[in-house]
C-alpha cells in the first residue's frame, strides 16, 4: 500500500493555509481537508501544488523582459496572476469533464493519487461552478486589460490560449484523447506563456524569447508524457488515445528520455545563439535529478510502489515533476543573474 499523503499540521485557515496549498502534496482523501476554510479547500482541490509550473513560466517571461530592459511591473503581475488562474481553471475543468464523461471512475489513477473535488464530496457541483465562474471572470478581466493595452497581438494570444484550454479537455473530442495533449502542453507552457508573456509584458515580439521558451516547454511536456505513461492502461480501457497509448509504453518512455535530454541541448543552443544568458548554465545543478529521471524512465514501472512512496500510481510523472521543478528554479536563477548584468562578458 502507498503511504497516505498527509497534510501534517499545516494552518487550516487564512493566508498561511492558502499558501500551504501551493507547497503541500496532494491530499489523498476528503478527511485530509477537514477543518480547512473554503478557500484553502478550493486551492487544494484545484491541485495548486502543480501551479508552480505556470508561476515559473511567468517568471521566465518577466526576466527575459528585464534582461532586455523592457520590463513593466503592472503587466507582469497580471501575467503572473492570469497564468495561475488559467491553470487552476484547466485543472478543475479537467476534473469536471473527466467526471461528467465517466472517465474518473473509482479505480481510475485520477481518483487513486488524490481526492477528486466532486466525486470525493469535498465540493458540490454548485460550489465548483461558482469557483470556476469567479476564476473565469478574473481571467476575462485580465484578458480585456491586455487587449486594451497591446491591441491585436494580445487578441490573437488570448484566442490561442482559449482555444487550447477548451480543446485540451472540454471539446467533444479532446486533444488529450487524440495524442495531441502532450504537444499542447509544450506549446502552452513554452511559446505561448513565455514568448507570448514577453510580448504582453513589453509590447514587443522577440524571437529570442520564443527560442528561450523551448527548454521549459519541453520540461512541462515531459511531466505530462510521464503522467500519461502512468495512466496508459486505464486510458486504453477508456478509449483515451494519449500519446503513450498510441506509441506503447516502451516507445513512450524512449520519447520522454529524449525530451529530457533535449531540455539541456536546447538550453545550450539558446546560449550559443545569444537567446539565453550563459548564466543559465547553472541548470546543470539539476543534473542529478535529470539522471534520476532518465534512470527511472529507462525501466518499466515496478509492480508495487516502494515503501512510503507518496502519489502512487504516478511514477514517471513524479520523477519528471521533481526534475522540472528544480530545472525551472535554476533556470530562473540564471536568468535573474543575467538580467542584473546583461552587458557583462558572461551576459546575454
Amino acid at each position: 500500500m502507498a503511504a497516505t499523503p498527509a497534510l501534517g499540521k499545516r494552518p487550516q485557515r487564512g493566508p498561511f493555509a492558502w499558501a500551504g496549498a501551493f507547497t503541500g502534496f496532494y491530499p489523498a482523501t476528503a478527511t485530509d481537508l477537514d477543518g480547512f476554510d473554503p478557500v484553502a479547500r478550493f486551492l487544494y482541490a484545484a491541485r495548486s501544488v502543480i501551479l508552480v509550473i505556470s508561476a515559473q513560466a511567468a517568471g521566465i517571461a518577466g526576466l527575459l523582459a528585464a534582461t532586455d530592459r523592457r520590463f513593466e511591473w503592472a503587466p507582469f503581475v497580471l501575467v503572473f496572476l492570469g497564468y495561475l488562474v488559467l491553470h487552476a481553471i484547466s485543472n478543475l475543468s479537467n476534473d469536471y469533464f473527466g467526471y461528467k464523461r465517466g472517465h474518473d471512475t473509482e479505480d481510475s489513477p485520477r481518483r487513486r493519487y488524490t481526492l477528486h473535488p466532486v466525486a470525493s464530496g469535498v465540493f458540490t457541483m454548485r460550489f465548483l461552478a461558482t469557483g470556476l465562474v469567479v476564476l473565469g471572470a478574473v481571467a476575462a478581466a485580465i484578458g480585456i486589460y491586455f487587449v486594451a493595452l497591446r491591441g491585436w497581438g494580445a487578441v490573437w494570444l488570448t484566442i490561442a490560449g482559449a482555444v487550447l484550454l477548451y480543446a485540451y479537455d472540454a471539446a467533444p473530442r479532446a486533444l488529450k484523447e487524440l495524442g495531441l495533449g502532450e504537444l499542447a502542453a509544450f506549446l502552452v507552457w513554452g511559446p505561448l506563456m513565455i514568448g507570448g508573456g514577453y510580448y504582453v509584458i513589453t509590447g514587443h515580439w522577440s524571437g529570442d524569447a520564443f527560442l528561450a521558451s523551448v527548454p521549459y516547454g519541453l520540461g512541462v511536456a515531459s511531466i505530462l508524457i510521464g503522467k500519461h505513461i502512468d495512466q496508459r492502461g486505464f486510458d486504453t480501457s477508456q478509449d483515451q488515445r494519449t500519446l503513450p497509448v498510441l506509441l506503447g509504453e516502451a516507445w513512450a518512455r524512449r520519447l520522454n528520455l529524449t525530451v529530457v535530454v533535449l531540455i539541456y541541448l536546447t538550453a545550450a543552443l539558446g546560449v550559443a545563439v545569444g537567446a539565453l544568458t550563459p548564466f543559465v548554465a547553472i541548470v546543470l545543478l539539476a543534473g542529478p535529478r535529470a539522471l534520476r529521471a532518465l534512470s527511472v524512465m529507462s525501466r518499466p514501472t515496478p509492480a508495487e510502489p516502494p515503501a512510503g512512496y507518496v502519489g502512487w500510481p504516478l511514477w514517471y510523472h513524479r520523477v519528471c515533476l521533481v526534475h522540472n521543478r528544480a530545472f525551472g528554479w535554476l533556470f530562473l536563477l540564471g536568468l535573474a543573474v543575467g538580467a542584473i548584468w546583461p552587458g557583462s562578458l558572461l551576459g546575454r
